[in-house]
């Protein structure tokens, strides 16, 4: 069946939106950029923000668009939308008064530090992030009900019913999301031994997906809040999911289960107040540790991807990142000095062997093994202002594309992998590239650090900008270079988005850096001064708004993902 526009599709959905002027099935109105007088969503897909503006129309607020968008791309962007997974939301209202919730997934009761090792001690490939073992304890259905229940204006039936008709009636899908699919069947069939709606020889666009088993799961949800979820026949289907792959999450894990809400971490950069996520994300900490370290430069008079900035901007990377990997995990089981990592005396001292003329070496920063980064964007992110000044930043994620790849029978949705986001052994990187200390080991009950990087930032005493992106340990310096585009560089929103990125995380010791990002010249400049660079086709996908000086605000979706969508009024 061929949609006359996706727009119908949401008519069919809502009840509540006009017919669109005729489009090929699979291609959707996917705005990049978008100014509007009153409220904006900015999602990684067109149905998605389409049903968030919606529900803002109807008098919910951006909570609700925010959870409304969650189970929409539970549907619609099953690579990374999720409730097989985990996510942090950080939330600013109207009255300047802010929270941070946590949902990050946990280790099964059983989980234990070496449980990724062989009998010599080594890491087992691929034992972390493929398959039943790999998955944490799900969290995004109990963080989104927490945060419906503690914000939320409509009633939650309202807010799931778009996801369960879109699951249960079928959308046509995108090249990009058809390309995806029939990358992974391989995948798909490994870890899997019964027949899903994943699983198909050829996918083309426009092809229509359907999930019966997904819309169940959601109506139970709808129909029974928590209990449709980690209790009755969703954990049922759960755990002998675990059972067939000897995976190890629990009746008892499920039960057990519960969010956080945490205190947002707070900062300053010059005119800016930034608000973003603690531990057990690194993000909060890690973008104030690199925004505080540059503060003092005049980054603006260097010039955008001058070879100054971009030498002063990966130094200050490179010293978070390696803070990153001794000091940060999950605050409930690690005392994380999160007070000293952004202690302005702290952070001074930190850039004290700075030189203007030339890179640090990372070995002398700290020491560690390191292999090359790959490249994993499998995590999205939604941004949200509403009609009333209330703001949300959500980062929600699988962690690798359809994370373990195990889809659970009779409930209809992909597990994710985020054990993989422990240090499986201190030292020896993740999937991202990425080392990690004591702080980060497994234990039962855990959290696993994430470099998930919702931010919201006002400015005079108003919402300013609202920030997020998938991206693994990309997330953090995107979001760092995309604010500073505006706020130094002087770039509109979408030019600051569009912009090439830069990336370093200490290790492995090398700017990773988009194609076209840097000219030969900056680059030759930056390699005499002892730089060594990687090229990748891309980094993190920035989903941001901007309230402009005249108060209207200005949506930007990132080219880099061609589904991303600014919708607003």
């Amino acid at each position: 069946m061929k949609y006359r526009s996706w727009g119908l599709l949401l008519a069919l959905l809502l009840g509540s939106m006009a017919c669109r002027p005729t489009l090929p099935a699979g291609t959707y109105n996917a705005t990049k950029s978008l100014v509007a007088d009153q409220a904006m969503v900015v999602s990684p897909h067109p149905i998605a923000s389409e049903i968030g503006v919606a529900i803002l129309k109807k008098g919910g607020n951006a909570v609700d668009a925010a959870i409304a968008v969650q189970f929409a791309i539970a549907v619609c962007y099953p690579r990374a939308g999720n409730i097989g997974g985990g996510g942090f939301m950080v939330i600013r209202q109207q009255d300047g008064t802010t929270d941070a919730l946590d949902y990050r997934e946990k280790a099964p009761l059983k989980a234990h530090r070496d449980m990724y090792l062989d009998s010599l001690g080594n890491v087992v490939e691929g034992l972390s992030t493929g398959g039943h073992l790999a998955a944490g304890v799900p969290g995004t259905v109990a963080g989104l009900l927490a945060a419906h229940e503690r914000y939320g204006r409509l009633p939650l039936r309202e807010l799931i019913q778009p996801a369960i008709q879109l699951a249960s009636t079928g959308y046509a899908i995108t090249e990009t999301e058809a390309n995806r699919l029939q990358n992974f069947q391989e995948a798909f069939r490994q870890h899997n031994d019964t027949p899903n709606p994943f699983i198909k020889n050829n996918w083309q666009t426009g092809d229509r997906l359907i999930q019966p088993e997904l819309a169940q799961t959601l109506l139970r949800i709808q129909q029974q809040g928590r209990a449709g979820f980690y209790e009755g026949p969703t954990a049922d289907a759960i755990v002998a999911e675990m059972q067939s792959g000897n995976g190890i999450i629990s009746y008892e894990d499920l039960k057990n289960y519960a969010p956080a809400w945490r205190q947002p971490l707070v900062g300053n950069y010059k005119d800016y107040r930034v608000i973003s996520m603690p531990p057990s994300s690194s993000g909060g900490v890690a973008l104030l540790q690199m925004l505080g370290m540059v503060e003092s430069f005049p980054l603006s008079e260097m010039g955008f991807h001058s070879p100054a900035a971009v030498h002063l901007m990966a130094e200050a990377e490179r010293r978070a990142y390696a803070d990153r990997a001794e000091h940060l995990g999950d605050s409930d089981f690690y005392q994380v000095p999160i007070n000293l990592l952004i202690d302005e005396a702290y952070l001074q001292n930190r850039m004290s062997d700075f030189s203007a003329n030339a890179a640090t070496v990372s070995d002398l920063i700290s020491a560690g093994n390191f292999n090359v980064v790959k490249e994993h964007f499998e995590t999205t992110h939604t941004s949200v202002v509403d009609a009333e000044g209330n703001a949300v930043s959500v980062t929600t994620t699988l962690n690798s594309n359809f994370g373990c790849k195990v889809w659970v029978d009779g409930a209809g949705f992909f597990l994710n992998n985020e054990m993989d986001d422990f240090s499986v052994k201190p030292g020896v990187p993740n999937q991202f590239g990425l080392v990690g200390a004591e702080a980060n080991a497994i234990a039962p009950s855990k959290r696993m650090l994430s470099s998930m990087t919702p931010t919201i930032i006002e400015k005079n005493g108003a919402v300013f900008m609202v920030i997020g992106a998938p991206g693994g340990s990309t997330i953090i310096t995107a979001v760092f270079q995309v604010f500073l585009n505006v706020v130094e560089f002087g770039m509109p929103l979408d030019e600051a988005v569009h912009a090439g990125r830069f990336h370093h995380q200490w290790l492995p010791d090398q700017i990773m850096v988009e194609k076209t990002a840097l000219d030969s010249l900056t680059r030759q400049t930056l390699t005499s001064m002892g730089h060594t660079f990687r090229e990748v086709n891309s980094m993190a996908v920035i989903k941001a708004i901007q309230r402009l000086p005249d108060g209207r605000l200005h949506g930007a979706g990132d080219p880099r993902n061609p589904d991303d969508t600014a919708t607003g009024y």
